[in-house]
C-alpha cells in the first residue's frame, strides 16, 4: 500500500520468539532470507499471524493445482477486491514462477470481463439454466 501502516513493522530483531519461529518457518518454505512487510504488520497478534501463516502455507502448497495457478487466482480474486499489496506480492511471485507478461494480461483481461458480466448477471438477474445445474 503506498501509505503509512495502520501499526509499525515488527522486524525480525525485535520480534518475541514465538514471532521469530513463524518468521523463520516463512523463510524456509519460501527459500528467502527476508520477512514482507504483510507479515511484520500481522505479527501484533501473533496468533492471528501463526494462523494465517499455516493456512496460506498449507492453501498455496502444489496440491490439485498448479502453484502457479494458485498464484494467478491469487492475483484475480486481489485485482478485483482492490488489495494493492496482494496484487504486487502475488504478481510477483507468479512471474518467480514462469507467468509471462502476456499471461498477466490476458489473466486481467478475463478478471475484467469476469467482473463487468458478473455485475450485469446480478442486475439482471437471469435464472441459471437447467443445463448448467449440477448433476447428481
Amino acid at each position: 500500500m503506498s501509505s503509512k501502516p495502520i501499526v509499525p513493522l515488527i522486524e525480525y530483531e525485535a520480534a518475541s520468539e514465538e514471532v521469530r519461529a513463524v518468521y523463520d518457518d516463512i523463510m524456509r518454505t519460501r527459500n528467502v532470507d527476508w520477512i514482507n512487510n504483510f507479515w511484520k504488520v500481522l505479527a501484533h497478534d501473533p496468533a492471528l499471524l501463526k494462523r494465517t501463516w499455516e493456512t496460506l502455507r498449507d492453501v498455496m502448497a502444489p496440491g490439485a493445482l498448479d502453484p502457479l495457478v494458485k498464484e494467478m487466482i491469487y492475483i484475480a480474486v486481489s485485482a478485483t477486491n482492490g488489495c494493492e499489496y496482494c496484487t504486487y506480492s502475488h504478481t510477483a511471485s507468479a512471474r518467480a514462477k514462469g507467468m509471462s507478461q502476456a499471461e498477466l494480461m490476458e489473466l486481467l483481461a478475463v478478471v475484467g470481463m469476469a467482473n463487468e458480466t458478473n455485475r450485469l448477471a446480478n442486475a439482471l438477474r437471469p435464472p441459471v439454466d437447467e443445463k448448467f445445474q449440477p448433476r447428481d
